[in-house]
């Protein structure tokens, strides 16, 4: 089964380069010989790593060392009041679109449901309706479930490395459950609406904003050089 299913996958990469501009060309960095990562003995804080449990310690420190940081939550006292605006149900349209965004080749999370799953189960508009049901409600209760804040972690070799000897060398991926990175993807959606739209945000921040692109960043420096 694994045989076959390798077999089926290299053939349809063969033709799927085939048909692009460099032709067969491409397959040629298939053929290399692939260099093993030259991975040793994790170093953190000027100790060694062996063991599993006091490795993930390490990594753990190293990819979260703010989370223990103080917040000074007195800043928002300075923020001035603006009107309350009452929040649109979800609609068909913005499920659909959220959905469509996400790549079907995403790993993954603790449910292992994938996007092709679910782009196959909205066919059904009676599923449609469920997803925006459940989704507006857990607005109205003001609750997020506990599951959706379960993760797991995968670490990502850095490339062009010389060794990875650090945990700096790795970058770590957080796999969410596929149904509330749906719904918080529709929730920023109409948050990033409403706060451009009733000008909550100053016009030069440009980080995770639609309409606004590493482009809009390099002629606003330019600008002002």
């Amino acid at each position: 089964m694994v045989r076959k299913s390798k077999h089926i996958f290299l053939d349809n990469k063969i033709t799927e380069i085939a048909n692009k501009k460099c032709g067969l060309w491409e397959l040629i960095n298939w053929v290399k010989k692939q260099k093993l990562l030259a991975i040793e003995v994790i170093q953190f804080n000027s100790w060694l790593y062996i063991e599993l449990e006091n490795l993930w310690d390490a990594l753990h420190s190293s990819s979260n060392s703010t989370q223990s940081r103080n917040v000074d939550l007195q800043l928002l006292n300075k923020i001035s009041d603006k009107v309350t605006k009452v929040w649109t149900p979800f609609s068909r349209e913005e499920l659909i679109n959220a959905i469509e965004r996400y790549n079907n080749s995403s790993a993954p999370g603790l449910d292992k449901l994938t996007w092709s799953h679910i782009k196959r189960i909205i066919k059904s508009k009676e599923c449609i309706t469920k997803f925006i049901n459940i989704a507006n409600a857990y607005i109205n209760l003001g609750h997020w479930p506990s599951h959706f804040k379960m993760s797991m972690t995968v670490l990502i070799p850095k490339p062009n490395k010389v060794v990875y000897n650090s945990s700096k060398s790795f970058h770590p991926i957080v796999l969410l459950n596929i149904i509330g990175n749906l719904f918080k993807k529709m929730i920023g959606e109409q948050l990033q609406f409403l706060i451009i739209s009733n000008n909550f945000i100053h016009p030069c921040w440009l980080g995770n904003l639609k309409q606004r692109s590493t482009t809009d960043a390099g002629i606003t420096l330019t600008y002002f050089i």
